[in-house]
């Protein structure tokens, strides 16, 4: 645990799941250690510019909330800040802060100080949710007592109040901007595409945040062929994963496709239960860090031949008719789409539905992607412009509701309807899964509409 000796007021900024985990991580670990220790317990204040900010029910009375402006009297008296994910650094008010000399940490970093037991990390533009909860099943499947969070499910802090033997997290960009001091046995980044680009002055800078997983890592997971996620540490040891080559590779093994790790045959890749090409990929990622926690292998395997993967992300949601609906709504940027798209077989027409929050991305990449493929798109919300033209037959509506309701009009047997937005839901929904959730209800509407 980090010293707090010389630390008296924190001040967290943004409530929401993670503001209160950090809440409750200081009263409850924190100021307990420090009375322990004969000094006084910290003194909390929260600040978050919504006016009625998500979790303020939950907040203990005894610490102050300021709600809807910045209290700058409060934030400069701070000896410690302790910033939100969603709170880019670049904010003028925490700038301020900055220049007087106030350390400005993350939850991850609060995580960082007071973990003593083994972590991996895992960054990327795509595919990172879906491997972070895969090495965690692989964990579960091994019997081990295992937190899985950090971006995904869970508060990085509140699986440390549970006393997990191990940690699989998953880490955005935002999370490693404020994070500098996380030990991890092996830190996976992914890939990386264009994306937040409303958030990051360049595709640089981006790409330098996500750098900052491996300052203390013992070894890197890489993309052997995205040179863009190798480490800048020339020392640091690498495992790479990829299709042709690497230390986790698939191969020809007794006359099918195998994974392989470090040069030995693990399970043929179709007994992966995951679909698409793209998971296969996610699998050898998984297997690096599986071998990193020291996973047994047996569990290894029979988590990648049981685990069917996350709900919004290329979930099969209903059939009926011959008409395939599939919910991707995880799919928040152009990479996840693309991955998605790669790796489809259809019989008939596929309906897709794009668009929302664009975070400022360019789409045009999709255009040759498409290009050979029976598509019709539908693009909606607040960019839905900067889709138009991508294909030869484009709808544009105002929301995903109008959107659905033409796709399901228009589909037939063999046809599939496709919400993998390429962009993020905030202009029409509070978040990706409410997005999905929303996606789903009308499709079981418009198939009872369908067979009334």
């Amino acid at each position: 645990m980090k010293s707090w000796a010389a630390i008296h007021k924190v001040v967290v900024i943004g409530l929401g799941m993670t503001g209160l985990s950090v809440v409750r991580h200081l009263r409850d670990v924190v100021s307990c250690h420090k009375c322990e220790a004969g000094e006084r317990p910290l003194s909390l204040h929260v600040i978050d510019t919504r006016t009625q900010p998500p979790g303020a029910d939950e907040l203990p009375s005894d610490v102050p909330l300021v709600a809807g402006l910045w209290d700058m009297s409060v934030l400069l008296s701070a000896d410690l800040i302790v910033a939100s994910p969603g709170i880019a650094l670049a904010t003028p008010e925490l700038q301020e802060a900055a220049s007087a000399g106030i350390p400005i940490v993350g939850d991850i970093e609060l995580f960082a100080w007071a973990c003593d037991k083994p972590v991996v990390a895992i960054t990327g533009s795509n595919g990172k949710s879906t491997v972070t909860s895969l090495v965690g099943e692989m964990a579960k499947t091994a019997d081990m007592k295992v937190g899985v969070g950090g971006n995904i499910g869970f508060a990085a802090l509140d699986l440390l109040a549970e006393g997990h033997d191990a940690y699989v997290l998953e880490l955005s960009s935002f999370q490693l901007e404020t994070t500098s001091s996380l030990t991890l046995k092996a830190a996976a980044y992914l890939n990386l595409s264009e994306d937040h680009m409303d958030r990051y002055d360049s595709f640089a800078d981006y790409a330098k945040a996500k750098q900052r997983i491996f300052m203390h890592a013992e070894r890197a997971v890489v993309n052997q062929v995205e040179n863009a996620t190798w480490p800048l540490q020339p020392q640091l040891p690498i495992n790479t994963f990829g299709f042709e080559r690497g230390q986790y590779c698939v191969a020809n093994y007794q006359g099918s496709e195998w994974l392989m790790a470090h040069g030995k045959p693990v399970m043929p890749s179709t007994e992966i239960a995951l679909v698409g090409r793209h998971n296969v990929a996610n699998c050898l990622a998984a297997l690096a860090l599986a071998d990193a926690l020291t996973i047994p292998r047996e569990s290894a395997k029979k988590a990648m031949q049981t685990y069917g993967g996350l709900p919004h992300r290329c979930q099969l949601v209903h059939e009926s008719h011959g008409i395939r609906w599939v919910n991707d709504s995880k799919a928040t940027n152009l990479a996840s789409t693309a991955a998605a798209l790669k790796g489809l077989v259809l019989e008939g027409r596929l309906h897709l539905l794009v668009g929302g929050d664009g975070k400022g991305a360019d789409f045009s990449e999709l255009r040759a992607i498409l290009s050979p493929m029976s598509v019709t798109l539908y693009c909606y919300g607040r960019d839905a412009e900067a889709f138009a033209g991508l294909a030869a037959e484009c709808v544009m509506t105002e929301t995903m509701d109008e959107a659905v309701g033409i796709a399901a009009r228009k589909a037939q047997s063999g046809d599939m309807v496709l919400l993998s937005p390429a962009c993020a839901s905030f202009d029409q929904f509070p978040n990706f899964m409410k997005r999905g959730e929303h996606f789903i209800t009308l499709a079981e509407q418009f198939h009872q509409e369908v067979s009334a």
